[in-house]
């Protein structure tokens, strides 16, 4: 399981979410993998940055599917009670905060609203199994999980983004994480200041 926090790496979310909706408009259906999401800290921050950029309508066709493998934790029952306290919540700005977080019944716990939450799919996934949870993402988000595999693990893990992308999707990873030489042919990196990419070839 990868540790974040919200708001982690919000520029590079900024850049795939103002690219990703610039390409998917149109579709009826807008798919985003969060691969290795973790308790649901950077999905719910995902949720958030394209419920801000996305009309209405637009936002009620994303689906966002957020994996994670380490089932013995039940960080699966965290991201879809999708409830946290106040001190993880306090790099959200504020206007953010009020708008996408309600008083939860325990003390010092706030929930990501319905609105988000609606929108979240979560379930168990071993990037090491090389299978694509789906296909036709317009978007795949993938930080601080490389860093835990073997190179060749990584180079394989990248395939299979390239597989499950949509033609024209974006990948977005650490920005500590360069692409492996043998997968640079099948993404190229739109801004210069963060790792995010755009699928090339079929």
């Amino acid at each position: 399981m990868a540790f974040t926090f919200f708001m982690r790496d919000q520029p590079t979310l900024e850049h795939a979410a103002d690219h990703m909706i610039a390409y998917a408009s149109g579709r009826s259906r807008i798919k985003i993998w969060d691969a290795g999401s973790a308790l649901g800290q950077e999905t719910y921050t995902i949720a958030m940055i394209f419920a801000e950029k996305m009309n209405s309508f637009g936002f009620k066709n994303l689906r966002i599917d957020a994996t994670d493998y380490d089932s013995a934790n039940n960080f699966g029952d965290v991201v879809k009670a999708a409830t946290y306290p106040y001190e993880e919540l306090q790099r959200t700005p504020v206007p953010l905060f009020s708008k996408y977080f309600e008083p939860a019944e325990k003390p010092g716990q706030h929930r990501v609203v319905q609105l988000l939450r609606d929108r979240v799919f979560f379930q168990y996934h071993d990037l090491l199994s090389l299978q694509p949870v789906g296909n036709d993402y317009c978007l795949v988000v993938c930080k601080n999980v490389m860093l835990h595999f073997q190179y060749k693990e990584r180079v394989e893990v990248f395939r299979m983004f390239h597989k499950a992308l949509a033609q024209g999707g974006y990948l977005a990873t650490e920005n500590t994480q360069k692409l492996p030489p043998e997968v640079a042919h099948l993404f190229e990196q739109v801004v210069p200041d963060a790792q995010l990419y755009k699928k090339v070839g079929g």
